[in-house]
């Protein structure tokens, strides 16, 4: 349970995704992909940056539109942190995201952003927007009494054409005001669980691809696409998630078997669509084998599954070292081949699927045209689940759940609760007002804008936002700035 006496949290969240959209109904027409299984496993569209959008302008546009949003006092923010792993400046990161902002605050008429700030770069794959959050709350409560924090979770999360990633793409950044006395919701770390363990080549970035024969050979601009196994990295998600909520458990009391039925809300980090669905019924039928109440229903669905509960047990009690595996040549062998069958028989029963829509259904049907956002995903099913409920007018009385996860390898599980009053800061999120206004893409624009060809026919982006004004080339003795890009904010209309 939060502990809602601390009075640390975030009091307000913002949105921004490029208007560029690719509807995945589209994408499965021209590579020869199933739609049905596509639209029920990833979603329905995903977004894709234009030229002059990066991640830097997606944060700077996130977190000007929570000042404007909440009309918060830009003099009272002591730490601005960003979380992505989209960087493209490896010495400077959310300076740059305040440099965008204090110009944009300036042509409004408004303050700078107070000049004795923080300014951190976190960087653990899709974890780092959490880590960012975790920083501000401890700020807030410590050093940075009384002042106010904004955490800006923003990426390009994109893969090569032809991959098995590649319908999994998206971009954008979610924004947080973290301060004490939150309007939206409370987080609790003092009973947060974590979880850590190095995986190698569990989804990696490594520098050295750009110079192998054989890289991205079909584009033409500098790329970020990952280094990944798709099953491996599936079986790092499921071990790490679950060490991190049963750390997080651990601290807490009550029964592992009743809590998912108890808890109001659960919210995971998710690449795609079905990720969260697969790390809820493992969670589940590991919380009912750590449960003694709870022995005839595992028992009922081990035979479903087929599998024996001696080793359903077996896999409870072990900590296998994936890394390990890979080293053995026996990286697609899965861990928890017992676990993962019973819960593929709890994902066909309807009171399970009843129980995901209760306990996981906010703001599902916003996500799905998101697309992956990396350390913004989990943020932002935060962020679409309390606007929707608020629309609704739904009690979000109860206690809830975060679970972050960064791939390479590590997991955080946070409790949270509403604050006091959250609909009035949840009906300012506007993230259904951050989708409006989308530009379909067709083939021949999605993949030159992808592989770096010439785009035609997408005519002059609308005013309003920040954009990469031009790149700096003097390379002299006395000044240099090649490769620096510089930045401009173009009001709206």
């Amino acid at each position: 349970m939060v502990n809602l006496d601390d009075r640390v949290g975030i009091s307000a969240m913002s949105l921004y995704v490029p208007p560029l959209r690719v509807q995945l109904q589209d994408w499965c027409a021209w590579t020869n992909n199933p739609w049905d299984k596509v639209q029920n496993v990833v979603g329905r569209s995903f977004r894709v940056c234009a030229r002059d959008e990066n991640v830097y302008t997606m944060a700077a546009s996130a977190v000007l539109r929570l000042i404007n949003n909440n009309s918060v006092d830009p003099t009272r923010i002591g730490f601005l942190g960003l979380g992505t792993e989209s960087s493209t400046d490896n010495a400077a990161g959310a300076v740059i995201v305040r440099g965008m902002v204090d110009r944009a605050l300036e042509a409004q008429g408004l303050p700078r952003l107070a000049r004795n700030m923080e300014v951190p770069e976190f960087k653990h794959a899709c974890l780092g927007g959490i880590y960012a959050l975790k920083n501000a709350l401890r700020y807030v409560s410590f050093d940075g009494a009384g002042r106010q924090a904004i955490v800006v979770s923003a990426d390009v999360a994109e893969y090569e054409r032809g991959s098995t990633g590649e319908q999994t793409q998206g971009a954008g950044a979610v924004a947080m005001l973290v301060e004490s006395d939150p309007k939206l919701l409370g987080v609790d770390l003092k009973h947060a669980g974590n979880a850590s363990d190095y995986r190698g080549p569990d989804f990696r970035k490594p520098f050295a691809r750009h110079f192998t024969e054989g890289y991205a050979e079909r584009t033409k601009r500098i790329s970020d696409f990952p280094v990944f196994s798709g099953k491996y990295s599936t079986y790092s998600y499921l071990d790490e998630t679950v060490h991190a909520v049963e750390d997080m458990l651990a601290r807490q009391a009550g029964s592992h078997g009743s809590y998912y039925r108890d808890v109001k809300a659960l919210f995971f980090h998710r690449p795609y669509n079905h990720m969260p669905i697969q790390a809820m019924s493992f969670l589940y039928v590991r919380g009912l084998a750590r449960s003694a109440h709870h022995e005839a229903e595992l028992r009922e669905l081990c035979a479903d599954a087929h599998v024996s509960l001696d080793d359903l047990m077996a896999e409870t009690r072990s900590s296998p070292d994936l890394f390990q595996r890979v080293l053995d040549g026996n990286s697609a062998d899965d861990p928890y081949a017992a676990t993962s069958a019973v819960a593929g028989a709890l994902r066909k029963r309807p009171s399970f699927r009843e129980l995901l829509q209760e306990k996981m259904g906010l703001g599902v049907e916003s996500m799905r045209d998101l697309g992956n956002l990396y350390t913004a995903a989990l943020p932002a099913w935060i962020a679409a689940g309390f606007e929707e409920a608020a629309e609704r007018d739904l009690d979000l009385d109860g206690p809830m759940v975060a679970v972050g996860y960064g791939s390479g390898d590590a997991a955080e599980a946070i409790p949270m609760a509403a604050a006091p009053g959250w609909p009035a800061a949840a009906k300012r999120i506007g993230f259904r007002r951050a989708l409006a206004d989308a530009t379909d893409l067709n083939r021949e624009q999605y993949e030159a804008l992808h592989d770096g060809a010439e785009v035609l026919g997408l005519g002059q982006r609308k005013a309003g936002g920040f954009r990469i004004a031009r790149v700096g080339k003097t390379y002299d003795e006395g000044f240099q700035d090649l490769g620096v890009e510089y930045y401009e904010y173009v009001e709206g209309p």
